[in-house]
């Protein structure tokens, strides 16, 4: 049985090791460019900042996504839009 994180890099497979904002936000589920660098301002989510572009490692993506800032906010969303 495959653990979450190997799931994730199923899912993810398609897309390059390092993601651009764009390609990060896609893999979020379509969030707004607005929530996507208000989490790397405020380091939720591991990244580099190379000449006014961010670059994230699609591990970082996923542990990310399985961390429990994530886990609490996409709770939060549901409940926003219910």
């Amino acid at each position: 049985m495959a653990t979450k994180r190997e799931s994730y890099e199923q899912q993810y497979q398609a897309y390059p090791d390092v993601v651009t904002l764009l390609q990060f936000r896609e893999m979020m589920g379509g969030i707004a460019d607005s929530t996507a660098r208000k989490l790397m301002q405020e380091n939720r989510v591991q990244h580099y900042y190379i000449k006014n572009t961010y670059l994230i490692p699609k591990t970082w993506v996923i542990d990310y996504i399985l961390s429990k800032h994530y886990s609490k906010y996409k709770k939060e969303l549901k409940v926003q839009v219910q």
